[in-house]
């Protein structure tokens, strides 16, 4: 069974990863955003009187979305396929090699972010939070979010034992989900913490999505770009050694 078949057999779990943000999106967007009213501010990026909670939050959780969707398929999937299904051991009878594996599995895993990405983008705009035509720039935004996560899920699975150190997977992404800006601004927290928020690399994601969907392009999307892009350089680094070893052993 081909990848593109099996994917249409698994397609519930492209609309899982969807219906998540989308639950955050009704209970904290809208339903707390109700109470909260609008957010003033934001670091001088954002409209005077402030924006709506339910826009501010939508392009966090579109980053998030993108970045789930490449970590889950780097890490869980991949883990299952190099320690159970053994499926690598086939592919490189080919002529294929390690590099065509980890370029091939870091590619699949940027285009599933990109559609998670995309499945939401279409519930935000049902729900009437498409306010800018720059919403667009989302797309290439997620692509390279999908590419940096990718790219360091691959380096972090050659390093997973066993399916219990999956917890400490989640004990950095979920911080981040909650610390990263992801449901309000940077200006709430001291200088100092300020300066750690905006090393994490949920937080430089969310830049590169909210500031666009928020109408807001420009030089200040440069930062975020060369971050993710490094990011993903890195975990390749990282990642192709240690795949040489793990596959050729």
């Amino acid at each position: 069974m081909g990848r593109s078949e099996l994917q249409r057999h698994t397609w519930y779990l492209l609309l899982a990863e969807v219906l998540e943000p989308m639950l955050y999106l009704l209970t904290i967007g809208v339903g707390i955003g109700q109470l909260v009213g609008h957010v003033p501010g934001l670091d001088d990026h954002g409209p005077a009187g402030g924006i709506g909670y339910s826009v501010y939050v939508a392009p966090a959780l579109l980053a998030t979305a993108a970045m789930n969707g490449a970590m889950n398929e780097t890490t869980f999937n991949m883990f299952s396929k190099l320690n159970l299904q053994r499926v690598y051991d086939s592919i490189l009878a080919t002529p294929m090699t390690v590099y065509d594996v980890a370029v091939g599995e870091v590619c699949w895993a940027l285009l599933r972010g990109v559609l998670i990405t995309l499945g939401f983008l279409a519930v935000v705009g049902a729900f009437g939070l498409v306010h800018s035509v720059w919403i667009l720039l989302v797309v290439p935004g997620a692509a390279l979010v999908g590419f940096a996560f990718a790219s360091v899920g691959l380096a972090v699975v050659t390093y997973l034992r066993n399916w219990a150190d999956f917890q400490f997977i989640q004990l950095a992404m979920l911080p981040m989900f909650l610390f990263a800006t992801t449901f309000y601004p940077l200006g709430v927290y001291p200088r100092p913490i300020q300066i750690a928020v905006e090393c994490l690399p949920l937080y430089q994601s969310i830049q590169l999505i909210r500031l666009p969907a928020l109408g807001q392009p420009g030089t200040a999307l440069l930062l975020p770009a060369v971050y993710l892009l490094l990011m993903g350089a890195l975990g390749l680094r990282i990642a192709l050694p240690r795949m040489q070893r793990l596959l050729l052993h």
